[in-house]
């Protein structure tokens, strides 16, 4: 196993477990559980931990498409700068969630208002590291890029008449 296939395998960890980390966080807020908030904490701590790995290893992944024929270059570069918006905003989302660990730990009165934070900085991050995921989902899977030139092509759009 090379760094293209972990890189391919671990992209997947920071989209789900962001999206994992805040319902978690959102239920642990209805909830008022602080056990719930911590799963949530270490669960956007793995999340960071993994866009840290998809990013260190997308260098090799790249060396390893660019010469492919129908790869284009835009497309990996759209993915990397994109990849970096979310590697910053899984970073921080990391980082809050520490903070958020200490202050459950401490029984802290911010604790809950540090929970509204990250569960925001959550929302943010995922989005972020969807469309990444997505951008990098064109640069091989040609099926995406595919149906949308075939619905325009063929005039088919999504319209609600």
């Amino acid at each position: 196993m090379n760094q293209t296939h972990i890189h391919l395998l671990i992209t997947h960890l920071p989209i789900f477990a962001s999206m994992l980390g805040g319902l978690v966080l959102a239920y642990s807020i209805l909830t008022k559980s602080n056990q719930t908030k911590i799963a949530a904490y270490y669960i956007f701590i793995i999340a960071a931990i993994g866009a840290g790995i998809a990013y260190l290893t997308g260098e090799a992944a790249e060396d390893t498409v660019e010469n492919i024929q129908g790869i284009t270059k835009n497309l990996i570069e759209e993915h990397e700068d994109s990849a970096i918006f979310s590697l910053v905003s899984l970073i921080v989302l990391g980082v809050t969630s520490i903070g958020g660990l200490y202050l459950t730990f401490k029984n802290s009165s911010l604790t809950r208002k540090t929970a509204f934070v990250i569960l925001f900085i959550s929302f943010i991050s995922f989005g972020l590291i969807a469309r990444t995921g997505y951008l990098g989902g064109q640069i091989r899977h040609t099926e995406i890029n595919s149906v949308n030139t075939t619905q325009h092509q063929n005039g088919d759009h999504d319209d609600d008449d």
